[in-house]
This record gives C-alpha cells, structure tokens and sequence, in this order.
C-alpha cells in the first residue's frame, strides 16, 4: 500500500477549511483502489473516503485516520448482456434507444454529464454543474432542477466494509430517497463504479436536428427556457441554462467567485407532515410528496410522521419545505457574517455558506449552529446539514 504525505481537507476540499488526515492513500485504478482500500480496513485504523471534496468540510485539527482519496477514471458502454439480468432494470438498457454507461467513481461528475450531453445521450442533463466524483453521488442521490440520480442510476460496483467483498447492487437495494441512501445512512463500504441506463436520442436527432433532453420537470428552469414543464429542449441549451441558473446561485466552482469556496447547500430542504406544514406561514413555499416519495427521516419530529410506510399504518401527507425560505424567514440575510468572522452565508444563495477568504473551520461550523438555532426558534424546524462533516459539530 503506497502511503504519502497527506495534503489538507483545506487543499482538498471547494470549503477550503480543515487540517490533514494522518494517512492518505490515492489509488488511480480500480484494482489499486480495492487493493488499497483492503489495506486500509485490515490495518484497523480509522478511515474515510474523499473523491472531488464538495461535499466534505474537515476540522482544523484534520483527521486522525487515513484518507482515502478515490481518482480512478474511466466511462465506458456495456453491452446489455453484461448486465445482470436478474436486477430490476437490468433489460432497460436492451430496449431501442437506451444505453448503459459503467463510469468510474473518480470519474468527476460534471465531466460526465457534459460528455453524455456531447454524445447525445439524455437523463442527466439537469445534474450539470453539481461538483464532485461519480462514486459519491449515489451517496445523496444528486438532484437538481426536476432530475434526481435515482431516475437514471442502474446499480453499483460496491465493496462491503464487513465482507471486504465486492458485489454489483442494483439501484432497488440502496433505497435512494431525497438526498439519502442506504450508504448514507449505515451500509459502510466503497463505491468502485456506477452503471447508468441513459436515452440515446442520436437517431431521434438525425430525424429532428438535434439531441433533446427528457421532459423538463422543474418551473423555474422551464421559464428560463421560455418552455412549459414537459416540453423537450436541446440537450445542450439545457445544460447551459442550468449552468447559468446555477452560477447565478454561486452554484459553479469559479476561483475569482468567493461564493463558489462552498459545499454547495449546507442544509437540505426539510421534510414534515402536512399538518405541521399548516402552522406555518402560508408564504412558506411548500410541495407535496406522494408515497413513493418517503424520506428516510421526517422532521420535525414532535409526532411521528413517518420514516417510511408501515404496515397496517395509512399514509401521513408529507411536504416538502423550502430551506432557504426558512433561513431568510428566521432573520439570516444573504451575505450574513458573525463579526469578526470570515464565515459568511453566500451573497447568491442563502443556503449556502462560504469562505470568504482564511476562514477556518470553527468559523464555518458557528456560523451553521447559529442558522439553525434561528430556524428553529422560529419555526420549530431542525435543519440538517447535507454535507459530511469531519470532526466538526454543528
């Protein structure tokens, strides 16, 4: 196992916060990535996984395990006879004008899409712009602008923690949900690589033109297309569209944009009964969730409103609540600092906090207690932070 002078999570990450692991290890390969991971877990030491850094802030005392930095790349097609036939979606990628990608998990994530929108090929053309590696977006099932991973993802290549096996999981078995998995929420391991089932519109394009994306599932990105919720665009204005959207958010990594030395969202939009939803204000954006749409934790949880179905049990109406209406409504303004502090809450984009230059991690961290002691004085709402936090409580 090759070991080498760790840089820090500051180095590593787009918060631009924390100190070193004590290890680092950085396999460039599949078969290094198993080999040293298996290492890694038969040394007994502490461990954690890293691929592009936009979803992980690190303490300023670092990480007294190793880190295991995932860098292995690599996209190619399979035939549908090397699918697992018994998995749920297996055949999908058999039928006309589908296709499945396996794609490395060091594979970083707007690379992929931008090539998938250059061959022609629909499905997640929405995710444009969101930071970080492949193998991570399973994690939080990756959504933006009416597309969640979940819609696309076929299964994954994963090596279990407890087995120190590796096995092909399809995406039924890791109960994706709102910005959660099974390997969000327990199942310890490594993702080695994704399988994709994606639209192949070349041939539709021939005919028409163009490659058009998948139905356009979110308002306000249909308005910025001058189109209405369904329709089909190109799938190259609908890329930069929503990488426009996003950058007006400080939402796309751009180093002369101090709003970009984030983790993306902080904090996920909320889940609570519909009957708690009704003692709020009624300018509090809100959207119904049906059954298939269940979180894996609803909050708050002043009585019970599920964390899934329950046999014998009715279904609670669930919505969904806007975060960042919660944070602006509590007080917290755009572009908010504590004084003194180089932790601020972004000029674009209230659910993000940034570094605005030197910021340390405590900074970041005081900053995030404070948001989400406002909101829930004053809704009674408990935000919960979406990115992983290192030896940091918030």
């Amino acid at each position: 196992m090759t070991e080498h002078a760790p840089l820090t999570f500051a180095q590593l990450t787009t918060m631009q916060v924390g100190g070193p692991p004590a290890l680092m290890v950085s396999p460039m390969t599949e078969q290094d990535l198993v080999d040293q991971t298996l290492g890694v877990w038969e040394s007994g030491d502490d461990w954690m996984l890293l691929g592009g850094g936009s979803n992980t802030v690190g303490a300023d005392e670092g990480f007294g395990g190793t880190l295991i930095r995932v860098l292995t790349r690599g996209v190619s097609v399979l035939e549908p006879a090397a699918t697992d036939l018994a998995s749920a979606s297996a055949s999908v990628s058999a039928e006309p004008g589908r296709l499945r990608l396996r794609v490395q998990a060091g594979e970083p994530w707007d690379e992929l899409v931008a090539y998938t929108v250059a061959q022609g090929w629909a499905g997640i053309e929405a995710l444009s712009g969101i930071p970080g590696s492949t193998g991570a977006a399973p994690v939080q099932n990756i959504g933006a602008y009416g597309q969640e991973l979940g819609s696309s993802l076929a299964a994954i290549d994963f090596l279990d923690y407890e087995t120190n096996e590796r096995r092909r999981m399809p995406a039924a078995e890791l109960a994706l949900g709102y910005r959660t998995s099974v390997l969000k929420q327990g199942l310890r391991g490594l993702v080695l690589a994704v399988e994709l089932d994606l639209h192949d519109t070349r041939a539709e394009a021939s005919v028409l033109g163009s490659a058009l994306s998948r139905p356009v599932a979110y308002a306000q990105l249909a308005t910025a297309l001058g189109v209405q919720v369904g329709d089909r665009v190109p799938l190259t204005a609908l890329r930069e569209t929503v990488l426009a959207l996003r950058a007006a958010k400080g939402m796309v990594l751009d180093p002369a944009d101090p709003d970009t030395r984030s983790s993306g969202s902080f904090f996920t939009n909320p889940i609570v009964s519909l009957a708690f939803s009704r003692t709020l204000p009624a300018a509090c954006p809100r959207w119904p969730l049906d059954e298939q749409e269940l979180p894996d934790r609803v909050i708050p949880l002043d009585e019970y409103a599920g964390v899934g179905p329950i046999p014998g049990m009715p279904f609670v109406p669930l919505v969904k609540l806007s975060a960042a209406w919660l944070i602006e409504n509590a007080g917290i303004t755009r572009g908010f600092r504590l004084p003194g502090s180089r932790a601020a809450v972004s000029s674009k984009h209230s659910l993000a906090l940034t570094n605005t230059g030197g910021a340390t991690a405590d900074e970041i961290a005081q900053l995030a207690r404070l948001v989400l002691g406002r909101v829930q004085a004053e809704f009674g709402i408990n935000l919960q932070p979406e990115p992983v936090l290192v030896g940091l409580d918030v």
